[in-house]
């Protein structure tokens, strides 16, 4: 068996300083690995745990009887005669010391309890949702750089074309078969290509903001991987739409108003107090005690609890009526996602398989009968130019897909916390 490597202190720096010193050796970046630290790392989720965690402390006391109140005070305290402001000379002079406790009544309290639950289930449903939304813009934000990533890699191979075309157009003209006035569209077409580079480079710094939102510094790895593909099954989809993240929220916020319903109907049922006192004679009288229970009166219930009744039905009417509207917003969202993701998956074929073949065979062609003397070498210039395009095109097509499926999937499919 062969002995264990044990690594000194030197070894580790060294290779701590190599990861920082030589990119190669630094991983790039997969869109599951963004996905990963984006959860571990957005400000808005940790705000979400926070949440969360306050509905669960504010649900403990929930049900629990109010604090006992502590009474002190004076009874019988004569303000006239000889033992005026005395307390220790009339027999019913008293100093009181009492502790009261108020019992809302069961029903009451229940309600109580089922609000505050129904208040953690709609935290835990945000946190939920916000997941999923910082899922989606971290796919969306990486999707995007990726797009970048791979036209300014075309850019590197439309500059080597470039310049064998260049030397061709030179080649021709030192013939004698061409005209010198054309040695200067290769570099108009080599200009306008730094051009375009430009705005590409600007849109890359952009787009590594937006994914620098979601998961820090990591955003400046190099990218890897391809477009990325999730099930996009409308029948799947329109089985899942009611579990579409903004009609999670609307479950929890319907068992907080009903509850809220039965906390109002609860404030007809009397609630009631009871308490003791002690009270403290001279030291000729005797101490006393006092023991109380005490009673609402709910007599008025037209101008005060039916009213609060009928505004927390009215606000469960609301939640209803609001998940209804949401319902079918989605639903008419998800119809026009699937349109537009069959739409650009038949673009990208199109593309792949008609526009992009037939754009370089007309760029080949072009050429040849430039080479031959048969045509203009503009002719090749904008053969050229219609394939760059093709080719840009093609990479917008494609993150445009993965884009729409990104929608589709964390709206209708990634539903799981």
């Amino acid at each position: 068996m062969k002995p264990l490597i044990r690594w000194a202190p030197r070894h580790v720096a060294a290779l701590t300083i190599g990861v920082f010193f030589f990119p190669g050796l630094v991983s790039a970046l997969t869109l599951e690995e963004a996905l990963s630290l984006a959860e571990h790392q957005a400000p808005s989720l940790a705000a979400q745990v926070a949440n969360l965690q306050a509905a669960r402390s504010a649900a403990i006391p929930a049900g629990e009887l109010p604090d006992p109140k502590l009474k002190l005070g004076l009874q019988s305290v004569p303000i006239e005669g000889d033992a005026r402001w005395q307390l220790d000379e009339e027999a019913m002079t008293m100093q009181m010391v009492g502790v009261m406790q108020e019992v809302p009544n069961r029903a009451k309290r229940q309600a109580r309890i089922e609000a505050a639950r129904a208040s953690v289930a709609l935290a835990d449903v945000q946190q939920t949702m916000e997941r999923l939304s910082v899922r989606q813009a971290t796919a969306e934000a990486w999707i995007a750089s990726f797009a970048v990533e791979q036209k300014l890699s075309l850019f590197k191979q439309l500059y080597t074309e470039n310049k064998l075309f260049s030397q061709a157009v030179h080649a021709r003209i030192a013939g004698g078969r061409g005209q010198t006035a054309e040695g200067v569209l290769p570099k108009q077409e080599a200009a306008l290509l730094a051009e375009q580079e430009d705005e590409l480079l600007s849109n890359q710094a952009v787009a590594r903001a937006d994914l620098r939102r979601w998961i820090g510094g990591s955003a400046s790895q190099p990218l890897t991987g391809t477009w990325p593909r999730w099930p996009a099954e409308a029948d799947h989809h329109q089985n899942a739409i009611d579990q579409h993240p903004a009609l999670l929220a609307f479950d929890p916020m319907v068992r907080e108003a009903e509850a809220k319903i039965r906390q109002a109907i609860a404030e007809k049922t009397p609630d009631w107090s009871w308490g003791v006192d002690y009270l403290r004679r001279g030291r000729e009288y005797g101490d006393m005690v006092n023991l109380s229970v005490s009673f609402d009166l709910p007599i008025f219930t037209g101008s005060r609890q039916d009213p609060k009744i009928a505004a927390e039905r009215a606000r469960l009417a609301q939640v209803e009526a609001q998940r209804q509207a949401t319902l079918r917003m989605h639903d008419r969202e998800l119809t026009a996602d699937l349109a537009e993701y069959r739409r650009l998956t038949r673009a990208v074929d199109r593309l792949e398989e008609s526009l992009l073949p037939l754009a370089e065979q007309k760029v080949q062609l072009a050429m040849a009968d430039y080479r031959a003397g048969k045509g203009e070498l503009i002719a090749v210039i904008d053969a050229r130019r219609q394939l760059v395009e093709t080719r840009l095109r093609r990479i917008d097509t494609s993150r445009d897909l993965a884009l729409s499926n990104a929608r589709l999937h964390f709206a209708f499919g990634d539903t799981q916390p």
